[in-house]
């Protein structure tokens, strides 16, 4: 499983170093977007907005926009050296709550946590407390340049790391529009929705439930592919070479050669009057 963040996590004096990998991943179908002349993809080029022309990777820079057309530009070196600074300290487990008191609202990304090496003990440590007590741990980290909160908690026998988002980052409820301000239902119409659920009450079994949306699409793109409806991508014709190296020594040839002259006018018999 691939690593794609190593440090460590600490509670009190106790310092686990840890590497983080993706539980998840996105399983979503990439659908490519053809020219529908010729089938060939369309390319997407970063077009500079006033100067007209496609600008390269080394010729851009990040900025914040404080106000519409005011930016404050942010040096690569600048971004790097703060990265760094934030990231090479130590995870430290600020707080340990109940994990009901966390709304789902704030869960964001999910990351299974493994031991490096020397840090088995206290890893067996961290999970065995946290499942005696029942509780998870909060704690701060940056990934990808940005400082996250994060929950710890066990799962299966992993310790999983749940970045979750900040209250500022979660809308307020109250702005939901044209949601009821009060319950206008009868007791009958109540009663009946609760046995309605009561029935459909059973054990979560993810394993049950599947995409299918994308097992369909999927099932689509088979059947095309073996009808052999597929298509190709038209090619750009490059000149060759060799053609055009022929065709520029035929033009020199056909330059050089020399002019026909022009054949001499005869000049023309004198006319002889005949005698009356």
């Amino acid at each position: 499983m691939h690593t794609m963040w190593k440090g460590s996590i600490s509670f009190g004096l106790v310092n686990i170093p840890i590497k983080l990998h993706t539980a998840t991943e996105d399983k979503d179908i990439k659908l490519r977007t053809l020219h529908n002349k010729c089938h060939a993809p369309i390319k997407y080029e970063k077009i500079c907005s006033v100067c007209e022309e496609e600008v390269k990777p080394e010729d851009i820079v990040k900025a914040y926009e404080y106000t519409k057309g005011k930016f404050v530009v942010l040096d690569h070196d600048e971004l790097e050296k703060l990265r760094k600074e934030n990231e090479e300290k130590a995870v430290e487990i600020i707080d340990f709550v109940k994990m009901e008191q966390i709304d789902p609202i704030y869960y964001d990304r999910s990351y299974y946590m493994s031991p490096s090496e020397g840090g088995g003990k206290a890893y067996s440590l961290l999970r065995k407390a946290l499942q005696e007590s029942q509780k998870v741990g909060l704690a701060k980290i940056i990934i990808r340049s940005k400082e996250q909160l994060a929950v710890i908690r066990v799962y299966e026998s992993v310790l999983v790391m749940e970045t979750i988002h900040y209250p500022d980052e979660v809308r307020k409820a109250g702005d939901v529009p044209s949601v009821p301000s009060e319950d206008k239902v009868t007791k009958r119409e109540l009663d009946t929705a609760i046995l309605l659920i009561d029935q459909l009450t059973t054990e979560f079994e993810p394993e049950k439930y599947t995409d299918e949306y994308r097992t369909a699409l999927l099932e689509l793109i088979e059947s095309k592919r073996n009808g052999q409806e597929t298509v190709s991508a038209a090619t750009k014709e490059v000149a060759s070479n060799v053609t055009d190296l022929m065709a520029a020594l035929q033009a020199s040839i056909d330059r050089t050669k020399p002019k026909k002259a022009a054949a001499p006018r005869k000049k023309a018999a004198p006319r002889v009057k005949k005698e009356a």
